[in-house]
């Protein structure tokens, strides 16, 4: 039986005091006698322990999975409120929080890290946050969020050479990032049913508008939420490099970019397992994340993706096993060796 690894969770039930935080690290951008030291962040293992054990890991344990690449809560990224001070300090406690659940439960969690990325601000500076993660922490990969804006699309493409000294970090340490955005604040996008969706299908066209790949060869993206529209509208990419010469997408993206199983019915995962090479696939169920409901015409919950997985017919026992958990230790080659360190 393979392991099934969960590339795609976030700590969405931290304890209610991260959120007290942060409520008055952002009431503080209007009244600087407001801001909160680090110090009065109090959360105890045991506050820990009570919002795992009964939420992530009570679903992963009756669903079946076994490991979770863990990040912080995607939409309290927020990269848009405050500078980039802003940003580091808040990044820094929810990374050392993942980083805590991984101590406490380490059989069931890994860290991924979010960035402390601001609009217009050099994304050079996350490095500092990333080495610490990578080093310190043992974080197997990291959240890149390409519109820090919120929702405004103010940032340049992710081809563009900005971004560059985050992706020779990333080849450095041979860790992929998962293109995740955050909370919208432009009331044309939902946070995550348009936003997020949005951000997934960008990412997969600004990648075949660019030759990224062409300057780093061995760069790993994830592509969450199934890839947004992308497979869906695979043949509409197809045809559009065609017409800007770009070579077949098989070869253009599909050495570096891949696409999780955050798709939440049975015929989304049929279609994705049959337009996407089982190679470019990997498991996910962004749980607890976006859709937290019970699917009426299932009777399970919309994010119990293993489901899908065991039910589709266009997968073999061992391209199942390739998506539970062999492309995960092939694009984590972190993940990989630690899990070797503790004989699995």
């Amino acid at each position: 039986m393979p392991m099934i690894i969960d590339i795609h969770g976030h700590y969405t039930t931290a304890p209610a005091a991260l959120g007290a935080w942060r409520d008055k690290q952002i009431a503080a951008l209007k009244d600087s006698a407001q801001k909160p030291n680090v110090s009065e962040l109090k959360i105890s293992d045991d506050d820990i322990r009570e919002t795992i054990e009964n939420n992530q890991l009570k679903l992963m344990k009756e669903r079946g999975s076994d490991l979770t690449i863990f990040s912080p809560r995607a939409s309290y990224m927020a990269h848009h409120i405050g500078d980039f001070e802003t940003s580091s300090t808040w990044a820094a406690l929810c990374n050392e929080l993942c980083y805590r659940v991984s101590q406490l439960f380490p059989d069931y969690f890994i860290p991924a890290a979010m960035l402390p990325q601001s609009p217009g601000v050099d994304p050079a500076t996350c490095i500092p946050e990333l080495v610490k993660c990578v080093e310190q922490y043992g974080n197997v990969a990291i959240n890149l969020n390409p519109d820090p804006s919120g929702g405004h699309w103010t940032s340049p493409p992710l081809t563009d050479r900005s971004w560059y000294p985050i992706y020779e970090k990333m080849v450095e340490y041979d860790i992929p990032a998962m293109v995740h955005v955050s909370t919208s604040c432009n009331d044309c996008f939902h946070t995550t049913g348009a936003h997020y969706l949005n951000a997934d299908t960008t990412a997969v066209m600004q990648l075949i508008q660019g030759d990224l790949f062409k300057d780093f060869p061995t760069l790993k993206f994830i592509i969450p939420h199934g890839g947004g529209a992308a497979p869906y509208h695979w043949g509409r990419f197809r045809g559009l490099a065609q017409e800007m010469k770009k070579p077949l997408l098989d070869e253009h993206l599909l050495n570096n970019i891949y696409f999780d199983t955050c798709v939440y019915h049975q015929p989304g995962i049929d279609l994705l397992t049959k337009v996407i090479p089982v190679k470019n696939v990997l498991f996910a169920s962004e749980m607890i994340g976006a859709v937290r409901g019970i699917d009426p015409q299932s009777g399970h919950y919309y994010d119990d993706t293993k489901r899908y997985i065991e039910a589709t017919a266009n997968l073999s026992d061992e391209d199942r096993y390739w998506i539970y958990e062999g492309n995960a230790r092939r694009v984590f080659t972190r993940l990989d060796a630690a899990l070797k360190a503790k004989g699995r």
